[in-house]
């Protein structure tokens, strides 16, 4: 019997990883860079342009609007998203597979990225919708309303609610759980069955509670991270200019060993960047939906700025504290024994290097070497902790976004058909009573929407289905700290790189709608006018709440 579940299990794993190198094909890396490119090109590189504003808007509220969250708890929330286990255990992961080399291109896909980030939050804007007092947006709103494809928007959706409820949670949970098992022996289950109670208390109490949380803790756990980093490059102060170099060496392909891996520098790269900055991802733009702004591009600006943040300062503090101590292996290749375990193979291997896959412990043992072992473990524990805690909140908002999306379109589709039956029938005598029964029944169906759209819950159908959302979330989190980590990564790759797949096609087809609304923008500030949206003026449909924000104020 139990060789029958080794078996199983082995299946499952090799089944895993073939879906996971079709998704992360090299057509997605290239995808990824080129969209990139596209967007700031198209954007005259906004994200270089508009820097300064992008810090500045960070703290603008329109207090015209009692609906959503600030612009601040939207970047908090994305942050949130942003900064999780992949700036620690995912970047010493790129290096360990992919060489120092891979954190330059997570350079160059965040420097690009942002043009993406900048895009795709835009269109958020445009094409949010109010629902419970909050605005719920993201790709499956503006696929839908910009691209008129229910068919994508809702396989969009699916996806996300299923890669962001069941497989994203378990990575950021499997590095807490690791990282405090070995620094203060706690057994796995525990540190899980904690996180995952600590989970449901955010969870229950929706956005707000989530936004609330995720902009205090979020921003300081960043900065506290990077001044340790700091702390650590000074005192190891004298092989940091060798470490640029190494990287940028590692990067192009120069010596024997980066020659050899330079497709696996460029792969783990990009994919480690855009799991970690999630720009082109598809679910920034869900959090930049919530915020309440006046114009959708300052939003989108904002946005852009999280990108930076993540890759630019957390990821490069991580990194650079792992090169500069030589706390890391280079990795051929990770074999999958019979029994369970792993027989890892290397192409460098450093003294001050820990043996295994690359994680959490090429960070920690950086660290150590400024305060020593135990307190630099205890140290990136309590990092890895907040980070993968704000994030885990993150990837729920994300989840029930898009199952409220795609039951709203559920009872919409319903009212429709019932719409179009009445309309056929209204010629028909014979058909009187069943007409004005249906007309009735029509009418509370549309009573029901609208009590629904005003107050969250009042269907009874969307709340079970968000009540199992909450307890797949928590108990996913749970697993998550008992599985291996290798197969929680995976599974996460492949959520991520499904959902980018997607979103980067649209935002590409929709750019249109985002570079106008750009220029908008920048008209009105050089003719010092307070910017605003008019969509019918840019020719943009399906942005009824911005509709009806200008049938308002010219009332």
């Amino acid at each position: 019997m139990e060789s029958f579940f080794t078996h199983i299990g082995s299946w499952l794993a090799t089944i895993i990883q073939t879906v996971n190198g079709w998704v992360w094909s090299p057509a997605l890396v290239v995808l990824c860079l080129l969209s990139g490119l596209f967007f700031s090109l198209r954007t005259r590189f906004v994200q270089v342009r508009r820097f300064g504003e992008m810090f500045r808007l960070l703290f603008n509220n329109d207090k015209g609007q009692k609906t959503g969250i600030s612009s601040f708890q939207a970047f908090a929330m994305a942050l949130s998203g942003r900064v999780g286990t992949g700036n620690i255990v995912g970047v010493a992961t790129a290096i360990g597979f992919g060489g120092p080399g891979a954190i330059v291109w997570m350079w160059i896909i965040a420097f690009f990225g942002a043009g993406s980030a900048f895009v795709e939050a835009t269109l958020a804007q445009i094409f949010k919708e109010k629902h419970n007092g909050q605005f719920r947006g993201g790709p499956a709103y503006y696929i839908e309303k910009g691209l008129h494809s229910p068919f994508f928007a809702s396989l969009f959706a699916i996806m996300a609610a299923i890669a962001c409820g069941l497989f994203l949670p378990p990575v950021q949970c499997n590095g807490i759980a690791l990282s405090m098992a070995r620094t203060f022996n706690i057994e796995a289950w525990i540190v899980g069955l904690a996180v995952a109670l600590l989970i449901a208390l955010v969870v229950i109490g929706g956005v707000k509670r989530i936004a609330n949380v995720a902009q205090i803790i979020a921003p300081f756990m960043a900065i506290i991270y990077i001044i340790l980093a700091v702390v650590v490059l000074i005192v190891h102060y004298d092989v940091v200019p060798h470490v640029f170099i190494e990287m940028l060496r590692s990067a192009v392909g120069v010596g024997e060993l980066g020659g050899a891996i330079i497709g696996s520098t460029i792969a783990w790269g990009v994919k480690r960047g855009i799991y970690s900055n999630e720009a082109g991802q598809g679910t920034g733009p869900i959090v930049a939906a919530a915020a309440k702004v006046d114009h959708p591009v300052k939003q989108g600006l904002v946005q852009a700025f999280s990108v930076y943040i993540d890759t630019l300062l957390v990821c490069t503090a991580t990194a650079l504290m792992i090169l500069a101590c030589g706390t890391y292996n280079i990795i051929e290749n990770v074999q999958l024994l019979p029994g369970g375990g792993t027989e890892v193979t290397y192409l460098q291997q450093n003294p001050n290097a820990p043996l295994g896959e690359p994680g959490v412990f090429y960070t920690s043992g950086a660290l150590s070497t400024v305060t020593g072992p135990r307190l630099g473990d205890i140290i990136i524990s309590i990092a890895l902790f907040f980070f993968a805690f704000t994030t885990i909140m993150a990837y729920y908002y994300y989840a029930e976004t898009n199952l409220i999306y795609l039951f709203s379109r559920m009872r919409r589709r319903r009212l429709n058909k019932m719409k179009h039956r009445i309309d056929s029938e209204r010629n028909d005598p014979t058909a009187y009573e069943h007409l004005v029964k249906d007309e009735q029944r029509m009418a509370e169906m549309e009573q029901t929407i609208d009590k629904h759209d005003a107050k969250f819950g009042d269907d009874r159908s969307e709340k079970i289905v968000v009540w199992t959302l909450r307890l797949l979330t928590v108990t996913t989190v749970f697993v998550g700290s008992i599985a291996g980590s290798g197969t929680a990564w995976t599974l996460g790759d492949i959520g991520v790189g499904s959902m980018a797949w997607i979103n980067i096609i649209a935002i590409l087809l929709l750019s249109p709608k985002a570079i106008r609304s750009l220029r908008d923008y920048e008209r009105q500030q050089r003719e010092g006018i307070k910017p605003h949206f008019d969509p019918q003026q840019l020719n943009i449909q399906g942005a009824d709440f911005w509709e009806e924000q200008q049938k308002q104020s010219s009332q």
